[in-house]
Parts: C-alpha cells; sequence; structure tokens
C-alpha cells in the first residue's frame, strides 16, 4: 500500500483518496519573472513522477499546476525592462514550457493563472470579510485577521506568539496585528489593477492559490504539494484562507520537497547562487538532469555539483548500454523486480530504491540478453519517466560528424584483419581523444558512444 509523508501530522501514513480511485493533486508553480532554475526543475520533476505513479497505480488523477502571473517581481522586472507586464510574463510561460517538455515532464492537467482568476479570488476575500476573518486596513488593503483562525501555524509548527514576538515580523500600522496578512493591495500608480468592492487593486500572492486549488479541485482535496521553503506563510495562509472561507478541511495531505543547494546554501535567486535549467542544458542531456533529480529522495536536500551530474550521466549510461540490443516485446513484467520497484515507490516515493532496482535488472540483462528483462527495465524506468530514448541515440547523441566515426571504426576493424595492431591502437587512441569510447563484441564488430 502507498504511504506518503504528511508535512501536517509529521508521520508517513497510508494514503487513501477522498473518492475511491480519484486523486486531486495541486501544487504550487512558478512566479514567471525569469527563466526557471534547477530548484523549479526539482518540483516539476518530483510532482511530475509522483502523478506517474499514482496512474501507475490506477488512479484517476487530476493534477493542477498554477501560474503566478502578476506579483511584486513581475511588476519589477517588467518595469526594468520596459514592457508590458504580459508581455514578460508570456514570454517566462513559454521558456517555462520548453524546460519541462525538455525534462520529460508531462504538463498539468489544468494550469490555472492568477490573472485569469480575478473573479475568484475577490469571491473568496469577499466571503472572508463577511465572515470575520478579513478585514479592510486603515490604508485601504484587505488584510486576514490570522488570531481568528484557531489553527494557524498547525502545518509549520509555529506558535502563534512567538511568530508575533519574533523579529522578522513586518511592522505595519495598517494593520490591526502585525501577524495579519494581505489578501488586496490597492493600486499604486501606473501598476496592473483590477476593479473590487474595495477599489482597483491587485491580489496578494497566498490568497491566489486558495482561489485556484479550490475552484479547480473543490473546497477539500487530497494532496497539495510544493518546495520545502513554501510552508510558511504560504501554505500556512492557504489553510486559514481556504478553511475560513469554505469551513471545510482545506487538504488532506501535504507533500514537500527538499531544497537543491549548493556549498551548504539553498539554490535561490534571491542568494544570486542559481544556474537555470537553460545554462545546465548546454553541459547535460535533458535526461541526465531528470535522473540527477531522482538520485535523491524528494524530502532530502539535493546537492548540485557537476560531479553528480557526471555521476547521473555515468548511470543513465549504464541502464542504457544494458538494453542496446536487445528487443522490446510484448510480454508480462518479471514479477520480482516489478515487485521491489513497487516496494520503493510505495514507501513515500523513494526513488534512490526504485533505481537500484533499476540497476539490478540492467546488471542481470547484461549477462542474460533477456528480451523480458529488457521490457521490464524499460517499463518500469518508463514510470520515473527515464529511458525515453533510443538507446544508440542516447548513447551516441546527434552528430553530424557519424559518418566519420563509423569510417575510422572500419578502418581499425581492417587493421585488425591485418593484424595492423599500432594502426588500430592509433585510430582507438584517435576516436577517445574525441570523446568516443569503442566496445568490442566478441564476434568482431564494434559499437560506440560517447563518454
Amino acid at each position: 500500500m502507498l504511504k506518503i509523508y504528511n508535512t501536517l501530522t509529521r508521520s508517513k501514513e497510508t494514503f487513501t483518496p477522498r473518492v475511491a480511485g480519484k486523486v486531486g493533486l495541486y501544487v504550487c508553480g512558478m512566479t514567471v519573472y525569469d527563466y526557471c532554475h534547477v530548484g523549479h526543475a526539482r518540483v516539476m520533476v518530483v510532482f511530475d513522477t509522483v502523478t506517474r505513479y499514482l496512474r501507475y497505480l490506477d488512479y484517476d488523477v487530476t493534477y493542477v499546476r498554477n501560474i503566478t502571473d502578476i506579483d511584486d517581481k513581475i511588476i519589477h522586472r517588467a518595469n526594468e525592462n520596459g514592457e508590458d507586464f504580459h508581455a514578460l510574463t508570456e514570454r517566462f510561460i513559454d521558456a517555462m514550457h520548453e524546460d519541462e517538455h525538455a525534462l520529460f515532464v508531462l504538463p498539468p492537467d489544468i494550469e490555472p493563472r492568477a490573472t485569469s482568476s480575478i473573479d475568484a479570488i475577490i469571491a473568496m476575500i469577499q466571503t472572508l470579510i463577511e465572515r470575520d476573518f478579513a478585514y479592510v486596513g486603515k490604508n485601504g488593503d484587505v488584510f486576514y485577521a490570522v488570531e481568528k483562525f484557531n489553527d494557524y501555524g498547525k502545518l509549520s509548527g509555529k506558535n502563534i506568539e512567538d511568530l508575533q514576538a519574533g523579529e522578522r515580523v513586518d511592522i505595519d500600522l495598517a494593520k490591526r496585528n502585525p501577524m495579519d496578512f494581505v489578501l488586496w493591495k490597492m493600486a499604486k500608480a501606473d501598476e496592473p489593477s483590477w476593479e473590487s468592492p474595495w477599489g482597483n487593486g491587485r491580489p496578494g500572492w497566498h490568497i491566489e492559490c486558495s482561489a485556484m486549488s479550490t475552484c479547480c479541485l473543490g473546497n477539500h482535496f487530497d494532496i497539495h504539494g510544493g518546495g520545502m521553503d513554501l510552508q510558511f506563510p504560504h501554505h500556512e495562509n492557504e489553510i486559514a484562507q481556504s478553511e475560513g472561507a469554505t469551513g471545510e478541511k482545506f487538504v488532506n495531505l501535504w507533500m514537500h520537497n527538499g531544497f537543491v543547494r549548493i556549498n551548504e546554501e539553498k539554490m535561490s535567486k534571491s542568494l544570486g547562487n542559481f544556474f537555470t535549467v537553460r545554462e545546465v542544458l548546454k553541459e547535460y542531456r535533458p535526461e541526465i538532469i531528470r535522473f540527477f533529480i531522482l538520485s535523491s529522495h524528494y524530502r532530502s536536500p539535493l546537492n548540485y555539483s557537476d560531479e553528480s551530474l557526471n555521476d547521473a550521466a555515468a548511470g543513465l549510461t549504464r541502464l542504457y548500454t544494458a538494453l542496446r540490443d536487445v528487443d522490446i516485446i510484448q510480454t508480462d513484467l518479471e514479477d520480482e523486480y516489478k515487485q521491489r520497484f513497487e516496494q520503493a515507490m510505495n514507501d513515500d516515493f523513494n526513488t534512490p530504491v526504485a533505481l537500484s532496482v533499476l540497476f539490478d535488472l540492467a546488471r542481470e540483462l547484461n549477462k542474460t540478453k533477456s528480451p523480458a528483462l529488457a521490457t521490464t527495465l524499460k517499463y518500469l524506468a518508463s514510470i520515473l519517466g527515464l529511458l525515453q530514448e533510443n538507446p544508440d541515440n542516447f548513447l551516441q547523441g546527434e552528430s553530424d560528424g557519424d559518418t566519420a566515426i563509423e569510417t575510422q571504426i572500419q578502418a581499425r576493424i581492417d587493421a585488425k584483419l591485418a593484424k595492423n595492431w599500432a594502426l588500430a591502437d592509433h585510430i582507438r587512441d584517435e576516436l577517445k581523444a574525441q570523446n568516443i569510447i569503442l566496445e568490442d563484441s566478441p564476434d568482431g564488430s564494434t559499437r560506440w558512444r560517447r563518454e
């Protein structure tokens, strides 16, 4: 049975959907003012893998991942560029989709945008005011009254009294309480705005996700996911807003993936220590990045380094090499490996252990060249979004110089037949200098791959 770690209860729980056979999953997506970095890629790959595995278990999954296309950072960047904020966000939404496609991430079923959800956001704020969970502040902004929500802090484990006394709480004379957070911001000069009962303005970040998730999945749904940094205040505020507005439990199970770290620091744009997906794709194949992300458990820190990515490339090469020259057939999966794979994934989506099962499969496949094993390897890997390419295409890559390589390989074969070992070794060394690795077979043929 599938068990998932629930941040809300701080324990692994047997997953039981609200409606038998169906799963509603909402994940906080990107704020689109720049290119996606590897931290964003982790969110995309992790919850794509979760969705793939839930569907493998025959759940009817509705996967929702939102787009934040209006906030302070977007407005600031658009002003810096001297462009309309819509033009900015459209450009980076397109770029995000390109990165997503490159990493074999399937698109979500629903991808709501904040700017397309203004009516729902306003309606939720109105309900919160009517139920005395929100008020209009002295500056015209609408705020959520945190003290009105008895369970505030239950997700993050934070105590409201401690938070009120903390140094990081903003002092804002427009609020009744320094912990209160904004739901609707009054328009400033030359900023995008929408009409509302409280005057022209725009939504706060937290209310956007409450409105979009409940509109797409209902007031109460199964799983809410996102990065660990969103636990507080974003997800904590989502609970307060949603449960305050609906009077129902918001989410059964909360999933949070760990940080990507560089030199023991979280990768983030605010720290300036991030690598965009596009930068990394210049050096590494997309599937290598996906393999690298899955090589750590989703809740653990993921340490970004060239060494880690090179290890991922070597591991993926081993799997593809095992599949080379073995037929994929229509057959039942090898039960031992299938059960071990499921056991790993049923334990809170333990992808490192699932990958170890694939390596055991590949090791046996190298010995036996069994089509049934090859079929099992390719199918189980596909649940992780891996081994999507033809083995030769992955191992040899795309190059205009393949004909020249084949010519050199044939020249080496001819040299060996003529017992000209010096020439044969010279050709091998020349190819190795081009990062071309030759693999001789017992029948005298030679295959090649890129290092």
